[in-house]
């Protein structure tokens, strides 16, 4: 690209007011051709306003939009996507009861329905067989799809418009690092052909593998743009929130971890896990990893009485307990609590109060006044929840915010044993600090944590141990300096560490 080529959109003074409240205010900022344009901020500090303005989502209060160095009005996202200006949303587009074949169709450019389906389907097919989605079929409903799977098909779905900018938002965040890999070689190949991309991760070490440039926003302004490498971690965090690396983590626990608390032995399920043995102990935080859909988050789900003929024994303070519901699992005998992968299909109901979401976990709970808010607020003041008041939908606030709710109504039953699927999965780096914070709070006082995650610093910095799943099984158990990356993902592909690092 030559220095005084045109970038592909150009915003020049772009404020956003929204009342008295200013997303953007004064953003001089561009993407161009060939590159990876990295966003980082923390919520609320512009990004997705930023992304909907370019999509034409909304429209600025106040400045101008360019494409390709031209004046330009973009009254909706129809008038983007003509201009090549494709956006996927971190909060997925896709219309559950529809089939994958349908969601794709929805919104393409040309006419007749036949032409449709050819100019669709190949491009498309192409696209998840390069992200490890080859398997989905174009007639399956996308209510049937697991999370992960409706992601591929939204990557495929913005590439098949064709894009000239392609606009990622949290594109990953459900993803395992073998397909965020495949996922990072298709958009190398994309920008090698001209195509420039836009890419919001909340996760460092993907934006250091695949991003050219990043720009930090910090409370609606645009702070810096730079050069992928010329700052460290450290600095970057400082731009985006005053805060250093060091401090992202918590250190962990220096003693042993204390009781068996909960232990499975020979725990499966037909046609999903099998021969899994877990020991859970007062003051550990354990990990569960590996590709998607290798049996871990059934593990969850079998604890919390959500799967229907499983095999082993699940011991809870060396008895032999029977975990047949979700009722009977969080019951104050057996105290277990699973915060669910998706938060808001899963976890919360968008349209009540946040009161009301608190509320849920407790309802039918003995002993427990499930209406009081001061069994609640220890956690939302813990998490520093920010919201107008408990009577606002929890629909209407930030991801991160959302999940600390999610995480809260869990906490106030004080659980003896706290299940977790991808906690952390798209919030801000602020958001994650307080989460990892207050977990390794909770198991120095006790708490036994099992934690999937898609992200696998989870396990090198916070989790005291890691099991690594494969087809249904457990493969490798790290632990102490054996919790590196290189280990991790040569065990999520079932291989030697030798072979991982040449295949």
């Amino acid at each position: 690209m030559s220095p005084d080529q045109n970038p592909i959109v150009e915003l020049v003074g772009i404020s956003k007011h929204y009342g008295a409240t200013a997303a953007l205010e004064g953003v001089d900022f561009a993407c161009h051709a060939g590159e990876v344009h990295a966003v980082l901020g923390e919520n609320g500090a512009g990004k997705s306003t930023l992304m909907k303005l370019i999509a034409g989502v909304i429209q600025p209060t106040e400045g101008q939009v360019r494409v390709d160095g031209q004046p330009c009005t973009l009254p909706n996202p129809a008038a983007a996507v003509a201009r090549g200006l494709v956006c996927m949303f971190q909060e997925l587009s896709l219309v559950p009861d529809l089939t994958v074949l349908e969601n794709l169709m929805l919104g393409a450019p040309g006419t007749g329905l036949g032409r449709l389906r050819r100019d669709v389907v190949a491009p498309a097919r192409a696209v998840l067989a390069r992200i490890d989605g080859g398997h989905i079929r174009m007639s399956a409903r996308v209510a049937d799809l697991s999370l992960a799977e409706r992601q591929q098909v939204e990557i495929a779905k913005a590439i098949t418009r064709n894009p000239r900018l392609l606009i990622l938002d949290e594109a990953t965040s459900a993803l395992n690092a073998s397909v965020v890999d495949k996922v990072f070689a298709m958009i190398r190949e994309e920008t090698a052909r001209g195509i420039g991309v836009l890419f919001i991760s909340h996760r460092f070490h993907e934006i250091e593998a695949l991003a050219d440039k990043i720009s930090v926003f910090r409370n609606g302004r645009h702070v810096d743009t730079f050069r992928n490498g010329d700052y460290g971690y450290g600095a970057i965090i400082g731009k985006m929130v005053g805060q250093r690396i060091d401090d992202l983590f918590p250190p962990k626990r220096s003693t042993p971890p204390g009781d068996e608390v909960l232990r499975l032995d020979g725990f499966g399920w037909p046609g999903g896990i099998e021969d899994v043995s877990i020991s859970l102990r007062r003051g550990a935080i354990v990990g569960l990893g590996g590709l998607d859909g290798q049996g871990q988050s059934r593990v969850l789900q079998g604890l919390f009485g959500l799967l229907k003929g499983t095999a082993g024994e699940i011991r809870i303070g060396g008895n032999p307990v029977r975990i047949a519901t979700p009722e009977a699992a969080k019951s104050p005998e057996l105290g277990i609590a699973l915060v669910p992968e998706d938060r808001k299909t899963e976890a919360l109901i968008l349209d009540q109060s946040i009161a009301r979401n608190l509320e849920l976990a407790a309802l039918g709970v003995p002993g427990v006044a499930a209406e009081d808010p001061a069994i609640y607020q220890p956690f939302t003041d813990a998490l520093e929840l920010k919201c107008a008041s408990l009577d606002q939908p929890v629909g209407q606030l930030s991801g991160g915010n959302q999940q600390k709710v999610a995480l809260a109504k869990w906490l106030a039953l004080k659980p003896r044993c706290l299940l977790l699927a991808d906690p952390t999965r798209g919030i801000d780096v602020k958001t994650k600090t307080q989460i990892y914070r207050l977990l390794r709070q909770l198991a120095d006082q006790g708490t036994a944590i099992l934690l999937l995650s898609t992200d696998y610093e989870e396990f090198i910095h916070l989790c005291d141990e890691t099991h690594i799943f494969y087809d249904g099984r457990i493969v490798r158990h790290l632990s102490g300096d054996d919790v590196t990356a290189e280990n991790i993902l040569a065990a999520t592909m079932n291989m030697a560490v030798s072979e991982a690092s040449h295949a």
